[in-house]
Protein backbone atom coordinates (compact mmCIF):
# COMPACT_ATOMS: atom_id res chain seq x y z
CA UNK A 1 0.00 0.00 0.00
CA UNK A 2 1.26 3.21 -1.42
CA UNK A 3 1.02 6.33 1.10
CA UNK A 4 0.84 9.67 -0.56
CA UNK A 5 3.57 12.10 0.63
CA UNK A 6 2.06 15.22 2.65
CA UNK A 7 1.98 18.40 0.49
CA UNK A 8 3.04 21.44 2.83
CA UNK A 9 0.36 24.30 2.44
CA UNK A 10 1.35 27.91 1.31
CA UNK A 11 0.57 30.39 3.98
CA UNK A 12 -0.95 33.37 2.45
CA UNK A 13 0.14 37.16 3.25
CA UNK A 14 -1.78 39.33 5.39
CA UNK A 15 -2.61 42.14 3.36
CA UNK A 16 -3.13 45.02 5.66
CA UNK A 17 -6.66 46.68 5.77
CA UNK A 18 -7.09 50.31 4.93
CA UNK A 19 -9.79 52.27 6.25
CA UNK A 20 -11.06 55.21 4.10
CA UNK A 21 -10.03 58.25 5.84
CA UNK A 22 -11.70 61.77 5.44
CA UNK A 23 -10.81 65.34 6.55
CA UNK A 24 -12.69 67.38 9.28
CA UNK A 25 -14.80 69.79 7.56
CA UNK A 26 -14.39 72.24 10.22
CA UNK A 27 -10.40 71.99 10.93
CA UNK A 28 -9.32 69.48 8.48
CA UNK A 29 -7.98 66.81 10.28
CA UNK A 30 -8.42 62.93 8.82
CA UNK A 31 -10.65 60.73 10.69
CA UNK A 32 -12.27 57.51 9.55
CA UNK A 33 -14.96 58.47 6.99
CA UNK A 34 -16.68 54.89 8.46
CA UNK A 35 -17.79 55.95 11.73
CA UNK A 36 -17.66 60.10 11.99
CA UNK A 37 -20.42 61.66 12.69
CA UNK A 38 -21.30 64.44 10.19
CA UNK A 39 -17.77 64.78 9.21
CA UNK A 40 -16.67 65.87 12.15
CA UNK A 41 -13.92 64.87 14.66
CA UNK A 42 -14.13 64.17 18.03
CA UNK A 43 -12.98 67.75 19.26
CA UNK A 44 -15.38 70.06 16.27
CA UNK A 45 -17.91 67.95 18.10
CA UNK A 46 -17.70 68.87 21.61
CA UNK A 47 -17.13 72.25 20.32
CA UNK A 48 -20.24 72.77 17.89
CA UNK A 49 -22.64 70.29 19.45
CA UNK A 50 -24.45 71.24 22.85
CA UNK A 51 -26.53 68.82 24.43
CA UNK A 52 -27.76 71.17 26.99
CA UNK A 53 -29.14 73.95 24.55
CA UNK A 54 -32.93 74.57 25.49
CA UNK A 55 -32.04 74.46 29.16
CA UNK A 56 -31.92 77.43 31.36
CA UNK A 57 -29.00 78.67 33.19
CA UNK A 58 -31.06 80.34 36.10
CA UNK A 59 -34.48 79.85 37.93
CA UNK A 60 -35.88 81.07 41.19
CA UNK A 61 -36.96 79.20 43.99
CA UNK A 62 -39.22 80.41 46.81
CA UNK A 63 -39.27 79.89 50.28
CA UNK A 64 -41.14 80.66 53.40
CA UNK A 65 -38.76 82.91 56.02
CA UNK A 66 -41.13 81.85 58.96
CA UNK A 67 -41.42 78.01 58.66
CA UNK A 68 -38.43 77.58 56.17
CA UNK A 69 -40.33 75.49 54.02
CA UNK A 70 -39.91 75.67 50.17
CA UNK A 71 -42.56 76.16 47.10
CA UNK A 72 -43.11 73.00 45.48
CA UNK A 73 -45.02 74.16 42.05
CA UNK A 74 -47.68 75.09 42.05
CA UNK A 75 -49.00 75.42 45.34
CA UNK A 76 -47.57 72.73 47.88
CA UNK A 77 -45.00 73.48 50.41
CA UNK A 78 -42.45 70.69 51.43
CA UNK A 79 -39.57 71.07 54.03
CA UNK A 80 -36.01 70.30 52.81
CA UNK A 81 -33.03 70.95 54.70
CA UNK A 82 -29.63 73.33 53.24
CA UNK A 83 -27.87 71.34 50.22
CA UNK A 84 -30.33 67.85 50.78
CA UNK A 85 -31.79 65.42 48.37
CA UNK A 86 -34.93 67.29 48.45
CA UNK A 87 -33.56 70.48 47.98
CA UNK A 88 -31.77 69.04 45.00
CA UNK A 89 -34.78 66.69 43.51
CA UNK A 90 -36.70 70.51 43.67
CA UNK A 91 -33.98 72.63 41.84
CA UNK A 92 -33.91 69.96 39.10
CA UNK A 93 -37.75 70.08 39.20
CA UNK A 94 -37.31 73.52 38.23
CA UNK A 95 -35.63 73.51 34.93
CA UNK A 96 -37.23 72.92 31.69
CA UNK A 97 -36.33 70.30 29.13
CA UNK A 98 -34.13 68.69 31.63
CA UNK A 99 -36.01 64.97 30.86
CA UNK A 100 -35.36 65.31 27.36
CA UNK A 101 -31.66 64.28 28.45
CA UNK A 102 -30.30 61.68 30.67
CA UNK A 103 -28.33 62.93 34.22
CA UNK A 104 -25.34 61.35 35.43
CA UNK A 105 -24.61 63.56 38.08
CA UNK A 106 -25.96 66.87 40.04
CA UNK A 107 -24.52 68.39 43.70
CA UNK A 108 -24.22 71.38 45.16
CA UNK A 109 -21.33 74.11 44.91
CA UNK A 110 -20.78 76.04 47.91
CA UNK A 111 -22.09 79.51 48.22
CA UNK A 112 -22.47 82.32 50.84
CA UNK A 113 -25.93 81.17 53.10
CA UNK A 114 -26.57 85.30 53.03
CA UNK A 115 -26.29 85.61 49.32
CA UNK A 116 -28.99 84.18 48.58
CA UNK A 117 -28.15 82.34 45.73
CA UNK A 118 -27.69 78.10 45.17
CA UNK A 119 -25.31 77.14 42.77
CA UNK A 120 -25.97 73.40 41.24
CA UNK A 121 -23.33 71.38 39.14
CA UNK A 122 -25.50 68.87 36.60
CA UNK A 123 -23.57 66.46 34.28
CA UNK A 124 -25.38 65.47 31.34
CA UNK A 125 -25.59 62.44 28.81
CA UNK A 126 -27.02 62.54 25.08
CA UNK A 127 -26.29 60.87 21.98
CA UNK A 128 -25.65 63.66 19.48
CA UNK A 129 -24.99 61.43 16.21
CA UNK A 130 -25.51 58.01 15.41
CA UNK A 131 -23.06 56.19 17.45
CA UNK A 132 -21.61 59.39 18.94
CA UNK A 133 -22.71 59.90 22.83
CA UNK A 134 -21.51 63.56 24.33
CA UNK A 135 -21.34 63.54 27.89
CA UNK A 136 -21.26 67.50 29.21
CA UNK A 137 -21.15 69.36 32.44
CA UNK A 138 -22.79 72.40 33.17
CA UNK A 139 -23.84 75.15 36.33
CA UNK A 140 -26.98 76.54 37.15
CA UNK A 141 -27.85 79.34 39.60
CA UNK A 142 -31.18 79.75 41.65
CA UNK A 143 -31.80 82.95 43.04
CA UNK A 144 -33.74 81.87 46.24
CA UNK A 145 -37.25 84.48 47.05
CA UNK A 146 -39.41 84.88 49.70
CA UNK A 147 -42.71 84.14 49.74
CA UNK A 148 -44.91 83.85 52.72
CA UNK A 149 -46.60 80.26 52.60
CA UNK A 150 -50.33 80.18 53.86
CA UNK A 151 -50.49 78.31 56.61
CA UNK A 152 -47.87 81.48 58.08
CA UNK A 153 -50.08 84.31 56.77
CA UNK A 154 -53.10 82.56 58.59
CA UNK A 155 -50.91 82.37 61.77
CA UNK A 156 -50.38 86.03 61.57
CA UNK A 157 -53.90 87.10 60.42
CA UNK A 158 -56.88 87.00 63.12
CA UNK A 159 -59.70 84.80 63.21
CA UNK A 160 -58.30 82.47 60.92
CA UNK A 161 -58.07 79.03 63.05
CA UNK A 162 -60.27 75.79 61.65
CA UNK A 163 -59.87 73.92 65.27
CA UNK A 164 -59.47 74.86 68.76
CA UNK A 165 -57.94 72.92 71.96
CA UNK A 166 -59.32 74.52 75.36
CA UNK A 167 -57.75 73.32 78.50
CA UNK A 168 -59.21 74.00 81.99
CA UNK A 169 -58.83 73.07 85.51
CA UNK A 170 -60.79 74.57 88.26
CA UNK A 171 -58.21 74.96 90.65
CA UNK A 172 -57.01 78.13 92.59
CA UNK A 173 -53.20 77.66 91.28
CA UNK A 174 -51.49 77.08 87.89
CA UNK A 175 -49.05 74.36 88.94
CA UNK A 176 -50.64 71.76 87.32
CA UNK A 177 -50.51 73.60 83.74
CA UNK A 178 -46.55 74.27 84.40
CA UNK A 179 -46.22 70.94 84.63
CA UNK A 180 -48.41 70.48 82.03
CA UNK A 181 -45.78 72.77 79.58
CA UNK A 182 -42.72 71.19 80.34
CA UNK A 183 -44.70 67.28 79.16
CA UNK A 184 -45.45 69.91 76.01
CA UNK A 185 -42.56 71.19 75.41
CA UNK A 186 -40.18 67.64 75.80
CA UNK A 187 -42.32 65.97 73.02
CA UNK A 188 -42.49 69.15 70.84
CA UNK A 189 -46.72 69.01 71.15
CA UNK A 190 -47.31 72.43 70.25
CA UNK A 191 -45.16 72.42 67.03
CA UNK A 192 -48.42 72.91 64.69
CA UNK A 193 -50.05 75.33 66.55
CA UNK A 194 -51.15 78.69 65.28
CA UNK A 195 -51.30 80.42 68.55
CA UNK A 196 -51.55 79.86 72.24
CA UNK A 197 -53.43 81.92 74.32
CA UNK A 198 -53.95 82.28 78.00
CA UNK A 199 -57.16 82.33 79.47
CA UNK A 200 -58.24 82.20 83.47
CA UNK A 201 -58.91 78.56 84.03
CA UNK A 202 -56.61 77.23 81.65
CA UNK A 203 -54.68 77.76 77.85
CA UNK A 204 -55.96 77.51 74.50
CA UNK A 205 -54.88 76.06 71.60
CA UNK A 206 -55.56 77.01 68.17
CA UNK A 207 -55.17 74.96 64.96
CA UNK A 208 -54.92 75.91 61.27
CA UNK A 209 -56.42 72.31 60.30
CA UNK A 210 -58.49 69.70 62.44
CA UNK A 211 -56.46 66.85 62.50
CA UNK A 212 -53.50 68.58 64.27
CA UNK A 213 -55.95 69.49 67.00
CA UNK A 214 -57.13 66.09 67.52
CA UNK A 215 -53.45 64.68 67.23
CA UNK A 216 -53.06 67.09 70.70
CA UNK A 217 -56.12 66.25 72.42
CA UNK A 218 -54.95 62.49 71.87
CA UNK A 219 -51.52 63.96 73.93
CA UNK A 220 -53.42 64.98 76.79
CA UNK A 221 -55.42 61.69 77.07
CA UNK A 222 -52.29 59.82 77.16
CA UNK A 223 -50.22 62.08 79.61
CA UNK A 224 -53.12 63.41 82.39
CA UNK A 225 -56.66 62.22 83.39
CA UNK A 226 -59.03 64.54 80.77
CA UNK A 227 -62.60 64.26 79.71
CA UNK A 228 -62.96 65.47 76.24
CA UNK A 229 -66.16 66.88 74.66
CA UNK A 230 -66.48 68.04 70.77
CA UNK A 231 -68.62 70.32 69.19
CA UNK A 232 -68.67 71.91 65.72
CA UNK A 233 -69.64 75.56 64.35
CA UNK A 234 -70.96 75.89 60.61
CA UNK A 235 -68.98 78.91 59.06
CA UNK A 236 -70.16 78.45 55.55
CA UNK A 237 -71.96 76.45 52.68
CA UNK A 238 -71.96 75.89 49.45
CA UNK A 239 -75.68 74.96 48.65
CA UNK A 240 -74.34 74.04 44.75
CA UNK A 241 -72.05 71.25 45.47
CA UNK A 242 -73.19 70.15 49.50
CA UNK A 243 -69.59 71.88 50.27
CA UNK A 244 -69.87 73.05 53.83
CA UNK A 245 -66.67 74.77 56.23
CA UNK A 246 -66.87 74.38 59.58
CA UNK A 247 -65.00 75.24 63.27
CA UNK A 248 -64.36 72.64 65.39
CA UNK A 249 -63.64 73.31 69.14
CA UNK A 250 -62.60 70.21 71.87
CA UNK A 251 -62.69 71.53 75.25
CA UNK A 252 -60.31 69.62 77.60
CA UNK A 253 -60.57 69.42 81.46
CA UNK A 254 -58.09 68.08 83.59
CA UNK A 255 -59.10 66.62 87.00
CA UNK A 256 -59.32 69.32 89.55
CA UNK A 257 -57.00 67.29 92.21
CA UNK A 258 -53.11 68.16 91.96
CA UNK A 259 -49.82 66.76 94.11
CA UNK A 260 -49.88 66.73 97.40
CA UNK A 261 -54.02 67.27 97.50
CA UNK A 262 -55.91 66.18 100.69
CA UNK A 263 -58.76 63.79 99.00
CA UNK A 264 -61.49 62.06 101.04
CA UNK A 265 -62.79 59.59 99.02
CA UNK A 266 -66.32 58.57 99.23
CA UNK A 267 -66.88 55.75 101.48
CA UNK A 268 -68.27 53.40 98.46
CA UNK A 269 -65.16 53.85 96.14
CA UNK A 270 -62.70 53.72 98.69
CA UNK A 271 -63.99 50.20 99.54
CA UNK A 272 -63.60 49.66 95.81
CA UNK A 273 -59.70 51.02 95.51
CA UNK A 274 -58.89 47.98 97.73
CA UNK A 275 -60.18 48.94 100.71
CA UNK A 276 -57.87 51.72 101.86
CA UNK A 277 -59.03 54.71 104.30
CA UNK A 278 -61.15 57.21 102.61
CA UNK A 279 -58.78 60.41 103.78
CA UNK A 280 -55.58 60.20 101.57
CA UNK A 281 -53.24 62.07 100.21
CA UNK A 282 -52.22 62.99 96.41
CA UNK A 283 -48.79 61.98 95.91
CA UNK A 284 -48.71 61.95 91.76
CA UNK A 285 -50.93 62.56 89.02
CA UNK A 286 -50.43 61.02 85.62
CA UNK A 287 -52.76 59.13 83.31
CA UNK A 288 -54.43 58.24 86.67
CA UNK A 289 -54.82 59.94 90.44
CA UNK A 290 -52.64 57.59 92.74
CA UNK A 291 -53.39 57.92 96.32
CA UNK A 292 -51.57 57.04 99.43
CA UNK A 293 -52.66 56.63 103.30
CA UNK A 294 -50.28 58.20 105.43
CA UNK A 295 -51.03 55.44 108.22
CA UNK A 296 -50.56 52.68 106.58
CA UNK A 297 -48.40 53.87 103.32
CA UNK A 298 -51.30 51.63 101.49
CA UNK A 299 -51.27 53.42 97.88
CA UNK A 300 -54.29 53.05 94.96
CA UNK A 301 -55.17 54.38 91.60
CA UNK A 302 -58.25 56.08 90.72
CA UNK A 303 -58.60 55.58 86.69
CA UNK A 304 -59.97 58.35 84.73
CA UNK A 305 -63.12 56.75 83.69
CA UNK A 306 -63.88 55.74 87.38
CA UNK A 307 -63.18 59.36 88.30
CA UNK A 308 -65.73 60.94 85.51
CA UNK A 309 -67.85 58.22 86.42
CA UNK A 310 -68.63 59.95 89.96
CA UNK A 311 -66.32 63.03 89.74
CA UNK A 312 -65.40 64.69 93.54
CA UNK A 313 -63.38 67.59 94.45
CA UNK A 314 -60.15 67.56 96.90
CA UNK A 315 -60.63 68.40 100.48
CA UNK A 316 -57.91 70.93 100.96
CA UNK A 317 -54.96 72.05 98.20
CA UNK A 318 -51.37 73.16 99.02
CA UNK A 319 -52.39 76.70 100.01
CA UNK A 320 -53.96 75.85 102.94
CA UNK A 321 -50.60 73.46 104.29
CA UNK A 322 -49.22 74.65 107.70
CA UNK A 323 -46.06 74.59 108.96
CA UNK A 324 -45.11 72.18 111.64
CA UNK A 325 -41.91 71.72 113.57
CA UNK A 326 -40.92 68.17 114.70
CA UNK A 327 -40.54 67.86 118.39
CA UNK A 328 -39.34 63.86 117.87
CA UNK A 329 -39.65 61.02 115.11
CA UNK A 330 -39.75 56.50 115.75
CA UNK A 331 -39.33 55.07 112.72
CA UNK A 332 -41.87 51.86 112.59
CA UNK A 333 -39.37 50.30 109.90
CA UNK A 334 -42.48 49.37 107.59
CA UNK A 335 -41.33 50.87 104.34
CA UNK A 336 -42.99 51.09 100.76
CA UNK A 337 -41.23 52.59 97.71
CA UNK A 338 -39.68 55.82 98.47
CA UNK A 339 -42.21 56.30 101.29
CA UNK A 340 -40.81 55.15 105.59
CA UNK A 341 -43.76 54.74 108.13
CA UNK A 342 -42.73 56.50 111.19
CA UNK A 343 -44.43 58.20 114.32
CA UNK A 344 -44.02 61.95 115.33
CA UNK A 345 -44.86 64.14 117.68
CA UNK A 346 -44.91 67.90 115.77
CA UNK A 347 -46.38 71.16 116.73
CA UNK A 348 -47.32 74.56 115.08
CA UNK A 349 -44.61 76.82 114.49
CA UNK A 350 -46.67 79.50 115.16
CA UNK A 351 -47.82 77.74 118.89
CA UNK A 352 -43.73 77.69 119.58
CA UNK A 353 -43.41 80.31 122.44
CA UNK A 354 -47.34 80.81 123.02
CA UNK A 355 -48.60 77.02 124.15
CA UNK A 356 -47.13 73.10 124.37
CA UNK A 357 -50.01 72.29 122.33
CA UNK A 358 -48.57 69.09 120.56
CA UNK A 359 -49.94 66.55 117.78
CA UNK A 360 -49.05 62.58 117.38
CA UNK A 361 -49.70 61.27 113.83
CA UNK A 362 -48.28 58.99 111.59
CA UNK A 363 -46.41 59.79 108.66
CA UNK A 364 -44.84 58.27 105.26
CA UNK A 365 -41.96 61.06 105.73
CA UNK A 366 -39.49 58.55 108.32
CA UNK A 367 -37.16 58.74 105.86
CA UNK A 368 -36.06 61.80 105.89
CA UNK A 369 -37.68 63.91 108.46
CA UNK A 370 -35.59 64.52 112.07
CA UNK A 371 -35.90 66.13 115.32
CA UNK A 372 -36.01 69.83 115.17
CA UNK A 373 -37.30 69.89 111.15
CA UNK A 374 -39.92 71.92 109.80
CA UNK A 375 -42.33 69.89 107.72
CA UNK A 376 -46.02 71.52 105.82
CA UNK A 377 -49.14 69.20 106.85
CA UNK A 378 -52.67 70.04 107.25
CA UNK A 379 -53.78 70.93 110.38
CA UNK A 380 -57.64 69.03 110.52
CA UNK A 381 -58.33 70.38 114.33
CA UNK A 382 -60.87 72.43 114.34
CA UNK A 383 -60.95 72.86 110.41
CA UNK A 384 -64.52 73.31 108.78
CA UNK A 385 -64.56 71.19 105.63
CA UNK A 386 -67.59 72.83 103.43
CA UNK A 387 -66.98 68.58 101.97
CA UNK A 388 -69.78 66.05 101.74
CA UNK A 389 -67.73 63.37 101.42
CA UNK A 390 -65.91 64.79 104.96
CA UNK A 391 -69.22 65.03 106.54
CA UNK A 392 -70.35 61.66 105.29
CA UNK A 393 -66.76 60.58 107.03
CA UNK A 394 -67.33 62.01 110.26
CA UNK A 395 -70.85 60.72 110.35
CA UNK A 396 -69.56 57.14 109.68
CA UNK A 397 -69.08 54.62 112.77
CA UNK A 398 -66.22 52.91 110.96
CA UNK A 399 -64.11 56.01 110.25
CA UNK A 400 -65.28 59.02 112.31
CA UNK A 401 -62.35 57.85 114.75
CA UNK A 402 -59.66 56.91 112.22
CA UNK A 403 -59.36 61.09 111.53
CA UNK A 404 -56.15 62.11 112.46
CA UNK A 405 -55.24 65.81 114.02
CA UNK A 406 -52.40 66.59 111.23
CA UNK A 407 -51.64 65.36 108.06
CA UNK A 408 -47.85 65.91 107.28
CA UNK A 409 -47.41 66.26 103.08
CA UNK A 410 -43.68 67.59 103.10
CA UNK A 411 -40.58 68.54 104.15
CA UNK A 412 -40.03 72.25 104.62
CA UNK A 413 -36.31 73.44 103.80
CA UNK A 414 -35.36 77.06 104.92
CA UNK A 415 -33.93 79.49 102.21
CA UNK A 416 -31.86 82.21 102.29
CA UNK A 417 -31.93 85.54 100.27
CA UNK A 418 -30.37 86.40 97.14
CA UNK A 419 -28.56 83.66 94.76
CA UNK A 420 -29.94 82.10 91.62
CA UNK A 421 -30.39 78.49 90.38
CA UNK A 422 -28.01 76.70 88.21
CA UNK A 423 -30.80 75.40 86.17
CA UNK A 424 -34.02 76.63 84.28
CA UNK A 425 -36.77 76.02 82.49
CA UNK A 426 -38.36 76.74 78.72
CA UNK A 427 -41.68 78.69 78.57
CA UNK A 428 -43.89 78.49 75.99
CA UNK A 429 -44.92 81.91 74.05
CA UNK A 430 -48.49 82.54 74.98
CA UNK A 431 -50.87 85.29 73.93
CA UNK A 432 -51.93 87.01 77.13
CA UNK A 433 -55.27 88.87 75.23
CA UNK A 434 -55.71 92.71 75.23
CA UNK A 435 -55.97 92.57 79.31
CA UNK A 436 -52.73 92.60 81.27
CA UNK A 437 -52.68 90.72 84.68
CA UNK A 438 -53.38 92.76 87.32
CA UNK A 439 -50.67 92.97 89.74
CA UNK A 440 -52.16 90.85 92.45
CA UNK A 441 -52.79 87.92 89.80
CA UNK A 442 -49.06 88.35 88.49
CA UNK A 443 -48.06 88.18 92.15
CA UNK A 444 -49.74 84.71 92.79
CA UNK A 445 -48.64 83.54 89.44
CA UNK A 446 -45.26 84.38 90.12
CA UNK A 447 -45.41 82.35 93.84
CA UNK A 448 -46.87 79.60 91.77
CA UNK A 449 -44.00 79.08 89.29
CA UNK A 450 -41.70 79.87 92.45
CA UNK A 451 -43.38 77.05 93.97
CA UNK A 452 -43.48 74.80 90.69
CA UNK A 453 -39.65 75.28 90.89
CA UNK A 454 -39.20 74.05 94.59
CA UNK A 455 -40.85 71.06 93.81
CA UNK A 456 -39.10 70.16 90.73
CA UNK A 457 -36.02 70.17 93.19
CA UNK A 458 -37.23 68.69 95.61
CA UNK A 459 -38.82 65.37 93.63
CA UNK A 460 -36.64 63.63 91.70
CA UNK A 461 -39.15 61.46 90.25
CA UNK A 462 -41.11 64.54 88.68
CA UNK A 463 -37.53 66.50 87.42
CA UNK A 464 -37.17 62.68 85.52
CA UNK A 465 -40.09 63.60 83.32
CA UNK A 466 -38.64 66.93 82.50
CA UNK A 467 -36.24 68.57 80.69
CA UNK A 468 -33.92 70.46 82.66
CA UNK A 469 -31.34 73.13 80.95
CA UNK A 470 -27.96 74.79 82.23
CA UNK A 471 -28.92 78.47 83.73
CA UNK A 472 -26.76 80.92 81.05
CA UNK A 473 -27.39 85.09 81.45
CA UNK A 474 -29.44 85.68 78.32
CA UNK A 475 -31.23 88.91 77.59
CA UNK A 476 -34.80 89.16 78.27
CA UNK A 477 -35.40 91.38 75.05
CA UNK A 478 -33.44 88.29 73.64
CA UNK A 479 -35.96 85.63 74.91
CA UNK A 480 -38.98 87.77 74.06
CA UNK A 481 -38.46 87.18 70.17
CA UNK A 482 -37.11 84.05 70.03
CA UNK A 483 -40.34 82.49 68.51
CA UNK A 484 -42.46 79.90 70.22
CA UNK A 485 -40.43 78.83 72.61
CA UNK A 486 -38.61 81.26 74.67
CA UNK A 487 -35.94 80.23 78.00
CA UNK A 488 -37.17 81.47 80.93
CA UNK A 489 -34.06 81.39 83.56
CA UNK A 490 -35.04 79.61 87.32
CA UNK A 491 -33.55 82.36 89.32
CA UNK A 492 -35.59 83.77 92.66
CA UNK A 493 -34.11 85.92 95.51
CA UNK A 494 -34.15 82.86 97.79
CA UNK A 495 -31.22 80.23 97.56
CA UNK A 496 -31.17 76.82 99.33
CA UNK A 497 -29.18 75.91 102.66
CA UNK A 498 -26.58 73.09 103.23
CA UNK A 499 -30.02 70.56 103.37
CA UNK A 500 -32.00 71.84 100.75
CA UNK A 501 -31.96 68.98 97.66
CA UNK A 502 -29.79 70.19 94.38
CA UNK A 503 -29.45 69.37 91.36
CA UNK A 504 -26.73 67.48 89.49
CA UNK A 505 -25.12 69.21 86.63
CA UNK A 506 -25.34 65.56 84.61
CA UNK A 507 -28.86 66.35 84.77
CA UNK A 508 -29.23 69.41 82.86
CA UNK A 509 -28.76 69.86 79.09
CA UNK A 510 -26.70 71.91 77.34
CA UNK A 511 -28.45 74.59 74.70
CA UNK A 512 -26.52 76.08 71.32
CA UNK A 513 -27.17 79.08 71.45
CA UNK A 514 -23.24 80.46 72.11
CA UNK A 515 -23.10 79.85 67.63
CA UNK A 516 -25.34 82.77 67.47
CA UNK A 517 -24.13 85.85 66.33
CA UNK A 518 -24.62 88.78 68.77
CA UNK A 519 -24.67 91.73 66.77
CA UNK A 520 -24.43 93.94 70.22
CA UNK A 521 -20.34 92.68 70.63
Amino acid sequence: MEIDTPIPLVHRTQIPHTSATILCCNCGAEIDGTTSAGALCNDCVKVTVDISEGIQREATIHTCRDCERWLQPPHQWITAAPESRELLALCLRKLRALSKVRIIDASFIWTEPHSKRIKVKITLQQEAFEGTILQQTFEVEYIVASQQCPDCAKSFTANTWRAVVQVRQKVPHKRTFLYLEQLILKHSAHKDTINIKETKDGLDFFYSQRNHAEKFVDFLNSVAPVRTKKSQELISMDIHTSTKSYKFTFSVELVPICKDDLVCLPIKLAKQAGNIAPLTLCYRVGTSINLLDPNTLQTSDISTPIYWRSPFNGLADVRELVEFIVMDVEPTGVQKGRFFLAEATVARASDLGNNEITYFTRTHLGGVLNPGDSVMGYHLTGTNFNNPQFEALEESNAHSSTIPDVILVKKHYERKKKKSRNWRLKRMNKDIGEMLPRKQDQTRMDEDYEQFLRDVEEDEELRSTMALYKAQQIKKDKDRMEGVETASAAETEETEGDDVPKINMEELLDEFEGLDVDDDQ
